[in-house]
């Protein structure tokens, strides 16, 4: 801070009050004998310190594409390279055909592929605090996956292509050295 210079007309940058190397000795009150006295504790003030607040999981997961993919994605510019419907599956089968459809979307090069999950339940619904089970562990799945490396992000689809009930997956491309 030493070396900043303010702004003109602006008060220059106060510097955090430094806490003391050595707390000083407590002071021990003498009683008359018979009785007891108990020390009174020091109150020593910490330094306010300024912590920025660790990143989220999902602030992270924010923040791998820029704000034009972004744009384009959310008003469903972007056309998918190739999908994946996990309708009519069950856990098991559904996860085998998301690992290879992963795989397969890698190997031609596909940019963005479109992850048909399904409708979470309805406001009005029996159980509207519920998801599908399929929905709920799709993003279990591609962190854990072995192509987690090549995706850049997840975000939901836009209506045209499935809205509350798909995904886009963007894959990172292949660096080449």
């Amino acid at each position: 801070m030493a070396s900043v210079r303010p702004i003109e007309g602006r008060a220059k940058p106060v510097a955090p009050a430094a806490v003391p190397a050595v707390l000083p000795k407590p002071v021990v009150a003498k009683a008359p004998p018979g009785k007891l006295v108990k020390p009174k504790p020091k109150v020593v003030a910490a330094p306010i310190v300024a912590v920025r607040p660790p990143a989220t999981p999902k602030a992270a997961a924010q923040a791998t594409l820029d704000g034009g993919w972004d744009r384009r994605l959310s008003r469903g510019l972007v056309s998918p390279e190739s999908s994946i419907d996990l309708h009519g599956h069950t856990l098991a089968t559904a996860h085998r055909v998301l690992d290879a459809g992963l795989a397969d979307a890698v190997a031609r090069g596909d940019r963005v592929l479109l992850l048909v999950t399904g409708r979470p339940p309805r406001a009005d619904a029996e159980r509207p605090y519920g998801r599908g089970a399929i929905r709920a562990a799709v993003g279990d799945w591609i962190a854990g996956s072995h192509h987690a490396e090549r995706i850049a992000a997840v975000r939901g689809a836009h209506p045209r292509h499935g809205g509350a009930g798909a995904l886009y997956i963007v894959l990172r491309r292949k660096r080449t050295l």
